[in-house]
């Protein structure tokens, strides 16, 4: 880990938030308007990470893609109206977020959700003069696994790629961190598929709980 580490860069939903309930809410209002049966939030919550059109494969399995696309909108502009009603910092997060400020680090969110949504959540959350950068999922043309998303973050912020940590609890966040050459975690309390296999993604660590970065000697300066 570089002795300069001055910025924690994470990812939002399976990382930093519980948003599982408000996306299933979301889902259960496009499939309310399509006259079918809820999907319980435990069949949706494995594939959060992967994206609003993985929650409705999920959730609309007989459809083909082509078919589920124009619901995307609608799913998008339901779960914009209820960013945090049901959702959660994950246990720890506060904790951790408070360690990483007390210690004089910066931390920021680099996430692929559309930005105005994620700043709707960091607004929700109470983060807003906190966080100190937010990418979005359309801030950029390309987006993770991309670099892209990560070097501005780091752009925006005056810090060089290895003197930053990525935690993220999906592969396309170690392969953004890899490919950006930012050290990175695998943040292994998010969501996860049954087949997912975090210890082949290559992350420089790997933590069930994010008070587990706190104890790691020399991952974050004292």
């Amino acid at each position: 880990m570089s002795a300069s580490l001055g910025v924690v860069l994470f990812d939002l939903d399976g990382t930093l938030v519980d948003s599982a309930p408000d996306l299933c809410n979301a889902v259960n209002r496009v499939l309310s308007d399509l006259g079918r049966p809820p999907v319980p939030l435990a069949r949706l919550r494995q594939v959060v990470s992967k994206g609003g059109r993985a929650m409705l494969a999920v959730a609309l399995p007989e459809l083909d893609a082509d078919q589920r696309e124009p619901l995307l909108a609608p799913f998008l502009a339901y779960y914009g109206q209820a960013l945090a009603n049901d959702s959660a910092v994950f246990d720890g997060v506060a904790e951790l977020l408070a360690a990483i400020e007390g210690r004089g680090l910066r931390w920021g969110i680099v996430t692929n959700k559309p930005e105005g949504l994620a700043r709707g959540v960091v607004e929700g959350f109470g983060w807003t003069t906190r966080c100190a950068v937010l990418v979005g999922g359309d801030t950029l043309p390309r987006r993770k696994p991309d670099p892209d998303p990560l070097l501005l973050a780091c752009e925006r912020l005056g810090v060089a790629p290895a003197d930053a940590l990525y935690v993220g609890d999906d592969l396309r966040d170690i392969q953004a961190a890899r490919a950006a050459g930012m050290p990175s975690v695998a943040a292994l309390w998010g969501y996860r598929e049954p087949g997912d296999d975090p210890s082949v993604w290559g992350a420089d660590h790997a933590f069930n709980h994010p008070r587990d970065l706190l104890s790691r000697p020399g991952l974050l300066p004292e």
